[in-house]
């Protein structure tokens, strides 16, 4: 089975989605026979490195809600990040770029690290106010993943996995995608949102018994043909 993950790091609901598909993932018998891919999204592609103004003020701009209620907003967003054990503090968020975070997530990917960097780039915007987009803050973060820093620098100073991601975008569109975090399995079934763990385990599920019961007709509709075959042999 094959599952990919849509997702950015700038938003909020996705970080709260990864940590309840794992959940799902964990209670998932075939969990042994998942691919799990993870793909690029950008949710503000046109954002400078580091926005200028904080990110409740432009949260509030984005949404035409007052400071107060924007700063509201973080705070409900951070008691639902609690109940998954994640901590938030949304206030401090330097709104920025994420188009290098994710060449760096498919650099992270290429040397084992994934899951280690996808984790330390959520919790670096989403709860330390570390600012993203500036590429000297990625190289730290991918130091404290376990990557050669020196290798993150060069890598982001040039070109390297650009193509990745805008391909991962360009899938996303094919998909008719337009908000994360989105999941496709097996290029069949797609679950938008950060769907609780018990929703998730059971499209996981029905997938499996759906894609199970595709291959036993298609084993017994090629048991059944015999056009093109000759004791037991068929030509391609």
């Amino acid at each position: 089975m094959k599952i990919e993950i849509w997702s950015d790091i700038a938003c909020p609901w996705c970080a709260i989605g990864k940590r309840r598909f794992e959940r799902a993932l964990d209670g998932f018998e075939h969990r042994h026979a998942v691919e799990v891919i993870w793909r690029s999204f950008e949710l503000d592609p046109a954002a400078p490195p580091r926005r200028e103004l904080s990110q409740p003020a432009h949260l509030a701009g984005k949404y035409g809600v007052t400071l107060t209620q924007a700063q509201a907003m973080n705070a409900r967003m951070s008691a639902e990040a609690a109940k998954e054990g994640l901590r938030f503090d949304l206030d401090r968020a330097q709104v920025g770029n994420t188009f290098d975070a994710h060449r760096l997530i498919h650099f992270a990917e290429a040397h084992g690290r994934r899951d280690e960097i996808v984790d330390r780039l959520f919790r670096a915007y989403l709860g330390e106010g570390r600012a993203i987009g500036e590429r000297e803050v990625l190289v730290e973060i991918a130091a404290e993943a376990g990557l050669d820093p020196e290798a993150a620098r060069t890598m982001l100073a040039s070109d390297a996995y650009a193509a990745a991601v805008r391909a991962d975008e360009a899938r996303a569109r094919v998909f008719g995608i337009s908000g994360v975090p989105f999941f496709a399995i097996d290029e069949r079934v797609g679950v938008s949102g950060a769907q609780p763990p018990e929703v998730l385990l059971g499209v996981l599920q029905e997938a499996w018994r759906e894609s199970a019961a595709v291959e036993t007709a298609t084993a017994e509709s090629a048991a059944g043909d015999t056009s093109g075959c000759a004791d037991g042999y068929c030509s391609m």
